[in-house]
């Protein structure tokens, strides 16, 4: 059975979204960071924002790609508590807002195995 091609410029342009939605709508991931993170909220956004913008750049970059795919897989299991916070914040919100918080969770299992894959390719197989 032929191999799915690890789409690292896909992974790279959703590191990219995400940063731009880091900078536009700060408040909205502001309200996820976990509270006992030291500093504040605001400055664990934008920096998450510049990582996720550093990152894309990385696995952009085919003499990069495998480190930075790496660092990636590092970077979705670290804002995974995030997703648990949002989860837990939503539990009294409608449906709907509940099962995007919800489903955030095992999301962040594919994106890591994703990440992975663009590193392992990468590297040759």
């Amino acid at each position: 059975m032929p191999r799915t091609p690890s789409s690292p410029l896909l992974l790279a342009g959703l590191l990219a979204g995400a940063a731009v939605a880091h900078a536009a709508v700060p408040e909205r991931f502001d309200a996820i960071v976990p509270r006992a993170l030291p500093g504040s909220p605001r400055q664990w956004t934008y920096a998450s924002g510049v990582a996720e913008l550093a990152l894309a750049a990385g696995v952009a970059h085919p003499r990069t790609r495998r480190v930075a795919a790496l660092a990636t897989a590092a970077f979705f299991v670290g804002v995974f508590p995030a997703n648990v916070k949002m989860a837990a914040d939503f539990r009294h919100r409608s449906p709907a807002l509940r099962a995007v918080a919800y489903g955030r969770l095992p999301l962040q299992v594919p994106l890591v195995l994703w990440a992975r894959r663009v590193g392992r390719d990468a590297a040759g197989g």
